[in-house]
């Protein structure tokens, strides 16, 4: 391409700030060009503008009222969920491409090694949420093998990682990790819980995924896990197995009994029990290593927005 896609970030948190860094550092297909935030004193704002990026500290509205907006192609929004509702509406009306880092859920889920392809043409993608990028991915490779039916997922972050905007959202974090879990992972049920460490020093973000699935080759289980986790580490090398995937039989003569089974009715389930222990490992752009949470999240929506540029462009060739 002979020109870079020029792009906004609205949310001058971590996470926004984080991205904004990884565009100017890393994309050699986007352009950062305005940072939008609502308080001007925030770190984020005061390091874009140190950086040469165009700010503005009135929000959306500031965003849209700036001359660099009309060439700006794509948005991400890095608020939360219920402020991100209001932001879509207006970035529509102006035909802006939207990609959500929020749990709002207004576009598809996307995972970029699961789904990535699939919707480069919607108006708003959405990026499920920290935990959902980091344990979804393995959700998804046990299914490509052997039928989850039940997908469970532990987040566990630094609290010192997590920013205002992640704390708003703790339940919607919840509800959209569940959903993905079973529309992108291919679970039958999904379930997620986060939980926000304040241990010292701060711990690296960890993750524990298990799935309740069909009887299949252990092998060939384990072989897709390690497959996928060369995939995501193309975009963000600090993702790691803790260690081997664990696996065990569930036999009928002593079944699971699993609540979130069966419509909610309960349900007692016998076959393979797959547990992946991860850890991420952060690329310490804007926050410490140890906020790999961050670090994913960004990283997949620079790896997703890059994707959705180059199909711009494409469509524009045609």
């Amino acid at each position: 391409m002979s020109a870079k896609t020029k792009v906004a970030i609205i949310g001058s948190g971590n996470i926004g700030t984080d991205l904004m860094i990884k565009i100017m550092r890393l994309s050699n297909v986007l352009e950062m060009s305005v940072f939008v935030g609502i308080d001007p004193e925030s770190d984020g704002l005061k390091r874009a503008e140190r950086m040469g990026v165009a700010i503005t500290s009135d929000g959306i509205d500031g965003l849209v009222a700036m001359p660099e907006f009309q060439d700006i192609e794509i948005v991400f929004d890095a608020t939360s969920a219920g402020a991100h509702k209001h932001h879509n509406d207006i970035l529509q009306q102006h035909g802006k491409r939207v990609v959500d880092l929020t749990p709002a859920a207004i576009g598809p889920y996307t995972i970029p090694p699961v789904n990535g392809h699939d919707h480069l043409d919607a108006l708003n993608v959405n990026m499920v949420t920290c935990g959902g990028q980091a344990t979804i991915p393995m959700v998804y490779a046990v299914n490509r093998v052997a039928k989850v039916h039940y997908g469970e997922i532990v987040a566990s972050i630094s609290s010192k990682s997590a920013g205002p905007g992640t704390r708003a959202n703790i339940d919607e974090f919840t509800e959209t990790t569940s959903q993905a879990i079973v529309d992108v992972g291919g679970a039958t049920r999904g379930k997620a819980i986060i939980i926000l460490n304040p241990a010292e020093p701060p711990l690296i973000m960890r993750d524990t995924v298990y799935c309740l699935c069909d009887e299949a080759e252990q092998e060939a289980i384990a072989k897709s896990v390690e497959d996928m986790v060369t995939e995501v580490q193309g975009y963000v090398p600090g993702y790691r197995l803790k260690q081997k995937v664990q696996f065990e039989h569930i036999g009928s003569n002593q079944p699971l009994s699993i609540p979130e089974m069966n419509d909610g009715e309960g349900g007692e389930f016998t076959g393979l029990k797959v547990s992946i222990f991860l850890e991420v490992e952060g690329a310490a752009h804007y926050l410490p290593a140890y906020a790999g949470n961050l670090d994913i999240m960004t990283s997949a929506a620079l790896k997703t927005a890059e994707k959705i540029a180059v199909r711009m462009r494409e469509g524009l060739a045609v």
